[in-house]
């Protein structure tokens, strides 16, 4: 998973990282906890979070 420049840092997606392999500073970073399972992406609001090519 990949986080793009839409995010703004409200960090609704730790929210529901089952992983807890996202971290928010001022913007959110997904860490190598991360299984690609993609809810967060799910949930994000300002559709921030993607699949990583």
């Amino acid at each position: 998973m990949k986080v793009n420049e839409n995010c703004v840092g409200c960090g609704q997606c730790t929210a529901f990282c089952k992983k807890d392999a996202i971290i928010v500073k001022s913007k959110a970073y997904i860490t190598d906890k991360c299984v690609e399972c993609g809810i967060c992406a799910a949930y994000c609001p300002m559709k921030a979070i993607e699949v990583a090519e």
